[in-house]
């Protein structure tokens, strides 16, 4: 069973009330309030709106001025390009399962890495690493190829480095 989300109204005066706990919380509550697992819904109190996407795009904000940023301007910027793009839609469930994926590969190595510890090896860590590692790379390669036309996908059979039929013609001019 879930639980319930939190409401978090926000007032004329930009306030923002924690409606569960009768207080006022700031863009950091919210911030740990998801931290901690919760769900949280931000509504304007006059009109009822939903706002918590503009509000959860602040809360990243303020990370991403504050702290270590995740999204490099590189990053932004591609985000950037995909809005009115054909691909826009694409993009958006990439990023979703790509989060995703990524959340579940690390609740399954923490969960892993408990087990290691509480019997021993270095062996069995080495597997874990190249079965995630096997896993992104499988993931990468069906969502990229979305990206990239039939006729110009590397062949996966090539090995790292190795010239391609680009590269080797370039090459041999």
């Amino acid at each position: 069973m879930s639980q319930p989300e939190r409401l978090i109204k926000k007032y004329a005066n930009r306030r923002l009330y924690d409606a569960s706990q009768s207080r006022h919380v700031t863009l950091e509550d919210i911030r740990e309030f998801i931290v901690q697992g919760e769900k949280v819904r931000v509504v304007e109190d006059k009109t009822g709106d939903d706002i918590t996407r503009l509000i959860l795009l602040q809360v990243i904000a303020e990370q991403e001025q504050f702290g270590k940023p995740i999204l490099s301007t590189q990053v932004l910027e591609s985000i950037i390009r995909f809005y009115g793009n054909g691909l826009q839609e694409l993009m958006t469930r990439y990023l979703e399962n790509s989060v995703e994926a990524f959340s579940s590969q690390q609740e399954k190595l923490q969960s892993q890495v408990a087990k290691i510890l509480a019997q021993s090896p270095v062996g069995s860590l080495a597997e874990i690493a190249k079965q995630n590692l096997d896993y992104w790379t499988k993931m990468q390669e069906q969502m990229l190829s979305a990206f990239v036309p039939s006729n110009r996908r590397p062949s996966s059979t090539a090995a790292p480095g190795a010239p391609t039929e680009k590269t080797a013609s370039k090459s041999a001019e």
